[in-house]
């Protein structure tokens, strides 16, 4: 609704800020409560896999930077068309937000595919495939044995990275405050 002067103009603001609710962030990504069945943050692995682990052999897989970088631009006009379709309630809005930046962050984890998965963690993952919680220091080294000695992993073996137990991708999660 186009509105003119001054006074009524100043009056359609007040009108709108005093509408909108009190929510004021929301957070997207791997919250403090995800923890793998080992008690192991998924966030600390989450950001091994986004960073990488140079000393442990793990190169970077930027699934959460690539989505910032190719999703971020929208995020601002749809939270503007959200606050007006939901009477100005940011918390509805943020969430509804949220949840469309966890769905995109998701979806950018099943995009990522490279770099492809060593040689090494294709064999952890034919002997480890139900319970990856139990590799030890010594079950790696073993595969880098059986490795060196030309062993690889099976046919169905996947190379899909990210995605060995999903509870990366079921950890995404959003909160608003």
């Amino acid at each position: 609704m186009p509105v003119r002067g001054g006074n009524k103009f100043q009056a359609q603001l007040q009108k709108m800020a005093g509408a909108v609710t009190s929510a004021q962030t929301v957070k997207v990504g791997f919250l403090e409560n995800a923890t793998y069945p080992n008690g192991t943050k998924v966030a600390m692995v989450a950001s091994i896999q986004e960073f990488g682990a140079p000393r442990a052999g793990i190169p970077p897989r930027p699934f959460f930077r690539n989505m910032i970088a190719a999703k971020s631009h929208e995020w601002g006009p749809a939270a503007g068309a959200l606050l007006v379709a939901n009477g100005y309630d940011a918390t509805a809005t943020l969430n509804m937000v949220g949840e469309g930046i966890a769905g995109q962050l998701r979806q950018s984890i099943v995009d990522t595919n490279a770099p492809p998965l060593s040689p090494v963690t294709l064999v952890l993952r034919e002997f480890f495939w139900t319970n990856p919680w139990d590799i030890r220091a010594r079950d790696v080294a073993a595969a880098r044995d059986l490795v060196a000695q030309g062993h690889t992993a099976s046919a169905g073996t996947s190379t899909k990275p990210l995605v060995w137990t999903g509870m990366l991708l079921g950890s995404i999660d959003h909160e608003v405050t």
